[in-house]
């Protein structure tokens, strides 16, 4: 919706040159496939920039990845882009799989059965990094590694957890933007992005298993819940899915990962409350009016 023409040609948005603007780009976190105690899947990579610069009368697009679908799946790619600015993409995360997990914007766990690494984080590579590896599996069918997740590596199976790596603490939004918004996840004053699901467990591996604080799906272990499915990631978190229990050579159906995010903020000055795709918009946090996409839309600077 377009605002009125001012005084002095500027437009509703204030004076006619370009001004900064804050970004958080999350992608969709990644699956976990049908196997058995397949590890956690991966987040969706996070990655915020500062020192990006709008230019007025210029449309900007947020694209917005969806989570894994539940199978052998990666998270979709979030981004924003405009004419005048380079393209800021976040990868999606990693599906595990009876396998050695994939690697993504974070990586998913690996499969309970194979002792070795899960898959990498921070593919393709991005400085800051957007992510971080999946943990590895113990071997014997006991226990797989959790997800990656974007502020740490997803718990080894051989420690006995396999839980999902934590997601990243975000300053741009605030927790009751957050809870109205219902995107990420908070925890006391903070709001998480990009956790790792956690990984799935053989009849003998004890406890189920924790997602990533950030969206991160639980994992299941077949001692408490035989042939059960863990949790998907939360949407517009990033969030990896959750391993499955595996119990007498059933596998569970699969799961999926958390859709992701983009968030922009700018100051209140500069809006010019021209968007599609409806993001929601909040007005006068420290001078800051922040657009929250949970879908694909715009905003016309």
């Amino acid at each position: 919706m377009a605002f009125g023409y001012q005084v002095l040609g500027f437009g509703s948005g204030g004076g006619g040159g370009p001004y900064a603007i804050d970004c958080l780009v999350v992608a969709g976190g990644g699956a976990c496939n049908n196997g058995y105690v397949q590890g956690g899947g991966g987040a969706g990579g996070y990655r915020t920039t500062a020192g990006y610069k709008f230019t007025k009368n210029i449309e900007y697009t947020a694209t917005v990845g969806a989570g894994g679908a539940g199978g052998a799946n990666n998270g979709v790619d979030s981004s924003l882009a405009g004419a005048d600015i380079t393209t800021f993409t976040s990868s999606g995360g990693g599906y595990g799989q009876t396998g050695h997990g994939q690697d993504g914007g974070s990586g998913a766990g690996q499969f309970a059965n194979t002792a070795g690494p899960g898959g990498s984080g921070n593919v393709p590579s991005t400085s800051p990094s957007q992510g971080n590896d999946g943990g590895s599996g113990q071997g014997g069918s006991v226990r797989a590694g959790g997800g990656g997740g974007a502020g740490a590596a997803g718990h080894d199976g051989s420690s006995g957890d396999g839980d999902g790596g934590v997601g990243t603490i975000t300053t741009i939004m605030t927790t009751t933007m957050a809870t109205n918004n219902s995107v990420g996840e908070v925890d006391g004053s903070d709001v998480y992005f990009a956790g790792g699901g956690a990984g799935g467990g053989y009849s003998t591996a004890g406890a189920d298993s924790t997602g990533g604080l950030g969206g991160g799906g639980n994992g299941k272990n077949g001692a408490t819940s035989p042939q059960q499915s863990g949790t998907s990631g939360d949407a517009n978190t990033g969030g990896g899915a959750g391993g499955s229990a595996d119990y007498g050579y059933t596998p569970a159906a699969p799961t999926s990962g958390g859709s992701g995010v983009v968030v922009i903020s700018m100051p209140d000055a500069n809006y010019s409350g021209i968007t599609t795709g409806s993001p929601t918009v909040d007005t006068g946090i420290s001078g800051k009016t922040v657009l929250t996409f949970k879908g694909t839309g715009t905003y016309t600077a």
